[in-house]
């Protein structure tokens, strides 16, 4: 029998993770399917360390024009709070069916991993962080240098991903599409984020955040175009043909059951070139 451990508070289930490789537990709605035997059976050997309860887990604030999601936020919670900026919700909202957002946890898709996760794309188009705590210790590491490949990430196995934090920028420009048979419950064939701040009096784009998923091992987010694209203050067609040509080498895709990779390339292309066209 599996050995099961239900702390109630954040110092308890660090203390345990810290004697114990364990398997931490708190949606579940990835490791359900992670860990089914082709029986339908769960194959779980290793001791459970249930923390979907833990208060310090769940807390969603503002501070300092930052927002701070606790790991184990269900995306209910996140949907439901009044603090959450809407384009936030707009992007969770996608995730999954209603059932199954009751329970799932924002830090439960992230720390699955996956290049097809519904959150990925807005962490990394806002440049998010996260909090990694040990017993006697934490540390803060960006989004895009947890995740090194589809499901791996760099988490030891005495850390719990405590918390999220998003800063709040001013942009006034958002795009986010999800491309999949339905808008939730089916996983995303790509998904594409692009956010920007556009001075409303001269037209001039004073930041831009772009972002792919389902299109590359990992999220696809580049820094050095991005700053490009700011330092051209205003785009046109020109422009706008060399930013595109440039991240069709970064789009990379592959064909599965869900898609092919030629559809994939084509439609992350046009959904770039149709948001940077509405900053002109």
């Amino acid at each position: 029998m599996v050995e099961t451990y239900i702390p109630k508070f954040l110092d308890e289930a660090l203390e345990i993770v810290s004697k114990r490789d364990s398997l931490l537990f708190a949606g579940g709605s990835d490791l359900m399917i992670k860990n089914k035997s082709w029986t339908g059976d769960l194959n779980i050997t290793k001791p459970t360390v249930f923390i979907a309860d833990i208060p310090e887990l769940k807390e969603i604030f503002i501070e300092d024009n930052t927002l701070y999601i606790g790991a184990c936020a269900t995306i209910d919670e996140i949907m439901e709070s009044d603090i959450v900026p809407r384009y936030v919700k707009d992007v969770v909202e996608t995730m999954a069916s209603p059932a199954i957002r009751n329970t799932a946890t924002l830090g439960g898709n992230i720390c699955n991993s996956s290049p097809v996760a519904d959150s990925l794309p807005l962490l990394y188009a806002s440049e998010s962080s996260l909090v990694l705590e040990k017993k006697g210790s934490s540390r803060i590491v960006d989004i895009a240098d947890f995740i090194t490949s589809p499901g791996r990430n760099i988490i030891e196995g005495d850390e719990i991903l405590t918390k999220i934090i998003l800063p709040l920028n001013n942009f006034n420009k958002i795009l986010f599409k999800k491309v999949g048979t339905r808008n939730s419950i089916a996983l995303a064939k790509l998904s594409f984020m692009g956010m920007a701040d556009v001075d409303e009096n001269n037209n001039e784009i004073k930041d831009i955040r772009l972002s792919f998923g389902a299109v590359a091992p990992t999220i696809v987010k580049n820094k050095h175009i991005e700053q490009e694209i700011i330092s051209y203050k205003k785009l046109d067609e020109e422009k706008i043909s060399t930013i595109i040509n440039k991240y069709a080498s970064l789009i990379v895709p592959i064909t599965d059951q869900r898609s092919d990779k030629e559809y994939r390339k084509e439609v992350a292309l046009r959904l770039l070139e149709s948001f940077l066209k509405s900053l002109c």
